[in-house]
């Protein structure tokens, strides 16, 4: 029996350490409208639940999806983003993206304060595992974060990592299949 989870990475949202804290920063007027075109691309996919990240963007981006479908949308703490560095203060684009692409090479690797991609699966997978259990057999979409998402799919095959995660947009969508709770395909639905 094949279960089907829909991965859906927020739309545009500006970055803020002081809001990351306290759920994070809305979606920016570009990505409501990102927001519109994923419910219209995702109106025909009989999906079955929809489930968040807490953070504002993630519940904003699927928000205009679970009013069409009318669906009430879950959130999880769970599912947040993961922090590679500390969230008490700034560290320079560059030194996060040398953080992050170490991280797919060492999982126990994070910038200081941080959350290491080992940590953030102990969080997020047995999330992932009780509901492929809970929906068997049914059509999941998770409103989500292009780090927490790699990640979770690192889990289920090594080859996402850093290179994944650096072509990834804003926002995304991949389709995951699954037999039991095995990942056995992966299709890109976002192609704007």
């Amino acid at each position: 029996m094949k279960t089907y989870i829909y991965f859906i990475r927020h739309g545009i949202a500006p970055f803020s350490i002081e809001h990351e804290r306290s759920g994070g920063t809305s979606l920016s007027e570009q990505g409501e409208l990102d927001a519109k075109r994923v419910a219209e691309l995702l109106s025909n996919e009989d999906i079955d639940v929809i489930v968040s990240s807490s953070y504002f963007r993630a519940l904003e981006t699927v928000s205009p999806l679970a009013e069409l479908l009318k669906k009430e949308i879950i959130p999880y703490i769970e599912l947040i983003e993961r922090p590679i560095a500390s969230l008490n203060y700034a560290v320079s684009e560059e030194e996060l993206l040398i953080g992050i692409e170490q991280s797919f090479v060492d999982i126990d690797f994070c910038l200081p304060e941080g959350e290491t991609t080992r940590q953030a699966q102990e969080r997020a997978i047995p999330l992932i595992m009780k509901l492929l259990s809970d929906f068997k057999g049914k059509k999941i979409a998770i409103g989500t974060h292009g780090n927490i998402m790699t990640i979770i799919l690192n889990y289920f095959d090594s080859n996402y990592g850093f290179k994944f995660w650096k072509q990834t947009s804003k926002p995304d969508i991949y389709r995951l299949e699954f037999e039991e709770k095995e990942l056995k395909l992966v299709e890109r639905l976002w192609n704007h």
